[in-house]
């Protein structure tokens, strides 16, 4: 007999997991048409079969199509969306590398935290939480070093703010500093317009606006952006974030770099297929006429946005929490008598905001109405 120490088991049944239909109006994962998780449920091919190889070109088409990007480097990581965030840092900075990061939430904070551990010299330029960044702040950061990028989110997830990304590009480009914009929250839902505002790297998730499960992360790079990931003087600091050598995966090579996750990548080219369906224009429309919606109802409640409305993110919305009422009392109502997700804040807003996802599918004049029947009730 072994002495060998066996794992203690509990005595109990183990049974399928079968866990609830939600109504995910939360900060994400947003809801999953139902075309897309049958995708995923599709038979396994191998990660370098003819037949992946073709979807991973469509999928290449449909994210250039909805970043609005002729990019070549154009592709979802395996990861989820601080995977991209991530990729798109590592490759761009190097030790001792002066970068602006432009901080109005947790995100921003967490690009912060990247560049830091990437060996850069962060030059912080902050706003206060639920304010967008003020450019000539950004313009004042790069005449003062010699920055290498400039870091900015264009939706906060944290506090429901959307950042103009109009003429950043043309101060950072004429300092010969390169452009990275988080986009997680708003690909899909907003124009992120890479190429119309010089961005030269930008990341999403796959569970926000674009509607599939979370687990890839898509990013686009500039021409400019991939020569100074060549040109870099030191290695970049993680081997499997390489853009250099996931792009050849991704690109005319096919070179083996790692075993994709076939699945993930069939849901996404189906949620893409969704999203080009319905057209960019109609989509980013719906998603600013339920958010109208949903202010319009939250302010006949008597309640309040937390954002400025030339601030607003129409995909995550920041509604203030009344005097005296207890947020996570509010939202653990919502989950168990309406069956509804909903968000509460992080840092500094904790306790201070609901945040209401509309989403991909989850943006609709349907589910605005039950959200805010649901809210009234539980606010009563």
């Amino acid at each position: 007999m072994s002495d060998t120490a066996q794992p203690v088991m509990e005595n109990r049944d183990y049974k399928t997991f079968n866990p609830p239909d939600r109504l995910l109006l939360g900060p994400g994962p947003s809801p999953v048409e139902k075309r897309v998780l049958e995708a995923m449920s599709r038979p396994l091919v191998g990660h370098l079969d003819p037949i992946f190889l073709q979807c991973m070109d469509d999928i290449q088409e449909l994210l250039r199509y909805t970043f609005e990007t002729r990019n070549r480097v154009t592709i979802p990581i395996s990861g989820t969306g601080s995977a991209g965030m991530e990729a798109a840092l590592v490759n761009v900075i190097e030790p001792d590398d002066e970068v602006v990061v432009c901080i109005n939430g947790v995100f921003g904070e967490r690009m912060l935290d990247i560049v830091s551990r990437a060996g850069g010299k962060p030059i912080a330029v902050r706003a206060e939480w639920g304010h967008a960044i003020d450019p000539n702040k950004i313009e004042d950061a790069l005449k003062s070093s010699s920055a290498r990028a400039v870091c900015l989110v264009h939706a906060e997830t944290s506090t429901g703010v959307l950042q103009n990304l109009a003429g950043i590009s043309d101060m950072a480009h004429s300092r010969d500093a390169l452009l990275v914009v988080d986009a997680v929250t708003s690909l899909g839902g907003h124009s992120v317009g890479v190429d119309r505002n010089g961005i030269d790297v930008c990341y999403s998730g796959t569970q926000k606006c674009l509607g599939a499960p979370p687990g890839l992360a898509p990013v686009t790079f500039s021409e400019r952006a991939i020569e100074r990931v060549r040109n870099r003087r030191t290695k970049v600091q993680s081997w499997y974030l390489d853009i250099t050598m996931v792009e050849r995966y991704w690109g005319g090579e096919r070179t083996y770099h790692h075993t994709a996750p076939i699945s993930m990548n069939y849901a996404l080219r189906e949620a893409l297929l969704i999203v080009h369906e319905e057209g960019l224009e109609s989509r980013w429309h719906r998603h600013e006429m339920n958010h109208r919606a949903l202010v319009e109802g939250i302010e006949a409640m008597g309640l309040r946005m937390f954002v400025a409305p030339r601030e607003r993110l129409w995909s995550l919305n920041a509604v203030a929490v009344p005097e005296g009422i207890d947020d996570a009392r509010v939202r653990a109502r919502l989950l168990e008598e309406d069956n509804i997700e909903i968000g509460g804040g992080l840092g500094p807003l904790r306790g201070r905001i609901f945040r209401i996802g509309l989403m991909g599918s989850g943006s609709s004049s349907e589910n605005v109405s039950r959200v805010l029947d649901a809210l009234r009730r539980a606010l009563d």
